[in-house]
């Protein structure tokens, strides 16, 4: 029983010391028309470390208004863990290469998460 607790008590100690600073990284999204397009831009995005990781996740509906009509489409959600002062960056990349004519690009700032995996993040992502 001692080994255990002493386990849990050295990763509690580890969490609780690893310090990060709410807003450093974001979550961006993308949707995708197809599979094929979001993997084409998730290999880009992770290749040119504008994102940690991008998870691909499919078979999503999107319902939009577009040029005056209502508009029902199958599309692909791109989840992009990234800096926050890369977003930019990570919006040119995708604006260049997407299909779409006004790509989805959005971000919401990351206000805690499991220390190591921010510490990541930030690790594979220059800043």
């Amino acid at each position: 029983m001692l080994p255990l607790l002493r386990t849990v008590g050295l990763r509690a100690f580890s969490m609780a010391s690893e310090t990060y600073t709410s807003g450093t990284h974001s979550a961006a999204f993308v949707t995708c028309p197809n599979n094929e397009v979001a993997k084409d831009l998730a290999r880009g995005i992770v290749e040119k470390k504008l994102a940690a990781c991008v998870n691909i996740i499919p078979q999503i509906v999107s319902v939009y208004e577009w040029q005056g009509k209502i508009e029902e489409d199958s599309e692909v959600l791109l989840m992009i863990k990234t800096r926050s002062m890369k977003v930019v960056a990570l919006a040119e990349y995708v604006r260049s290469n997407h299909p779409y004519e006004v790509a989805e690009v959005i971000s919401l700032p990351i206000d805690q998460g499991n220390p190591p995996y921010l510490k990541w993040i930030g690790d594979i992502v220059p800043e």
